[in-house]
């Protein structure tokens, strides 16, 4: 039974991988084997099928995360997922009078079902609902419906834009939480062991899109620079599921924004420097084009930067994480599992809302 003292909240995680309303545990469990034929728009093209299962598998940790959310102030009820076949069982859904539902979403997801949103939002938030909304991009300039049917019913809203667009900014709700924040990892934390051992080598993993002449003189200028203790991935991502083989390299070198088409994401770095860093690697970084996102983390050396176009200074970051001692090592992927992955700020971003 909850604790007398502590608020109950019921998380519902909206994905467009969903289907029925139903547990988190059940549909976790049934994802491997899942048939995605259905849900791409040419099941015959293979490369089209293995790009999605990347993207729903990397869907499915973040219903992993806010799954195991926990917080000294709130008693997390089982969490649930659905996806709009199951938003009618949602909606019906009855609330407990001592608990709180509230409802995810992330990054481009609400368009999914823009024509409906407001709507939804409406009866959802009637019944006492709150709602989380998680912005990886520039939400409030190109995504319509954020105006249209997202804003006036956010109690948390996360995002990388500064500043929000002054037109949307107005519709937000007065007593919304608003925090600047761009990707972490979508990994529970110390999901994967610390590596004492890890080979003095480098890992790069990007996507074939965005290997640009720019990059391509990096990946070449590294290459011949260390040789075999540089490797070169270019498969867009990798299954989640192995992530923590990435601990055996003590680096890994990730992409930048740069070449992104928002103006917002060209100042992030995707996940990559977040997950790397929460299964023990030390990530090296391009800087942004202005670099502001991770500049904290370098101020406290969590991550190692170099200018971009600065090949020499590039290889010099690299050997420099490279004999990263084992303490500092440790350090970082402490810091990164506890600060950087995305289930506990969840968690405390809804324990400052649900206390205000």
């Amino acid at each position: 039974m909850p604790s007398s003292n502590k608020k109950t909240v019921q998380i519902t995680y909206y994905s467009h991988w969903g289907g029925l309303l139903q547990d988190a545990p059940k549909y976790i469990e049934q994802l491997p084997r899942r048939d995605l034929g259905s849900l791409v728009s040419d099941p015959s093209d293979q490369a089209l099928l293995d790009l999605a299962r990347l993207d729903c598998d990397w869907d499915g940790e973040n219903l992993r995360c806010f799954s195991e959310l926990s917080h000294p102030e709130i008693e997390f009820a089982p969490t649930k997922i659905v996806g709009i076949a199951g938003l009618l069982d949602f909606l019906q859904e009855e609330v407990q009078p001592s608990v709180i539902p509230w409802l995810i979403m992330i990054a481009q997801q609400p368009q999914t079902i823009e024509s409906v949103l407001d709507r939804i939002l409406t009866l959802f938030t009637q019944k006492g609902g709150k709602v989380f909304y998680w912005a990886y991009d520039e939400a409030s300039r190109y995504m319509p419906c954020f105006k249209e049917g997202l804003a006036r019913h956010l109690s948390v809203l996360v995002h990388d834009e500064m500043p929000l667009d002054e037109t949307v900014a107005v519709d937000i709700n007065p007593a919304c939480i608003v925090h600047n924040r761009s990707w972490l990892a979508n990994i529970v934390p110390y999901s994967y062991p610390f590596v004492g051992d890890a080979r003095k080598q480098i890992v790069f993993l990007g996507s074939k899109l965005g290997f640009t002449p720019h990059r391509k003189r990096q990946v070449d200028y590294l290459k011949q620079h260390f040789k075999d203790r540089f490797t070169a991935i270019h498969d867009h991502s990798i299954p989640v599921n192995q992530r923590g083989e990435f601990g055996q390299y003590k680096v890994h070198f990730c992409p930048e924004g740069r070449t992104f088409t928002t103006p917002a994401m060209r100042y992030t770095h995707t996940d990559r420097p977040f997950w790397s860093g929460c299964v023990g690697q030390v990530p090296v970084v391009e800087d942004s084009k202005l670099g502001g996102r991770l500049q904290g983390l370098t101020e406290n050396g969590l991550i190692l930067r170099y200018t971009n176009g600065d090949l020499k200074g590039m290889v010099e970051a690299c050997e420099q994480a490279l004999e990263t001692p084992l303490e500092q090592r440790k350090r970082i992927y402490d810091h990164f599992n506890e600060n950087e992955s995305i289930g506990p700020n969840v968690a405390q971003m809804i324990a400052e809302a649900v206390s205000g």
